[in-house]
């Protein structure tokens, strides 16, 4: 039902669904429970690595390597921060695409970072 305000205008919210603000200076807040998932200490140094050596690559000579490794750190962030953790699947194809871009991720030291947290995840 609608409600007159001082100036006699009315107003009427039927049905809503989502988020929305009315008026100035207003915010949103989502409150439905959803969070990011909780990242264990490891995969979080794992992912604090993945987002160092991808922006070292950002700088790196493009080669078929390179764009490899960067897909494959890309997809290794996301699956991190979208579910808690690299699976061990997503972690032989992120050792696989440091093996084989080799050279240009020896001379970075993220690149030895990834590598490094990478085995510790996997066991050597």
């Amino acid at each position: 039902m609608a409600t007159a305000d001082d100036r006699g205008n009315g107003i009427h919210i039927g049905s809503v669904h989502g988020a929305f603000a009315i008026g100035d200076h207003n915010t949103v807040t989502r409150n439905d429970g959803a969070s990011a998932p909780a990242v264990n200490p490891s995969q979080e140094e794992l992912l604090r690595a993945v987002r160092e050596l991808r922006e070292d690559l950002a700088r790196a000579v493009p080669s078929p390597g390179i764009e490899a490794l960067s897909a494959e750190l890309a997809d290794t962030e996301g699956e991190i921060t979208g579910t808690g953790a690299a699976g061990p699947s997503r972690l032989a194809r992120l050792r696989t695409a440091l093996t084989d871009a080799g050279a240009v991720v020896g001379l970075l030291a993220s690149g030895t970072a990834v590598g490094q947290a990478v085995a510790a995840l996997v066991g050597g």
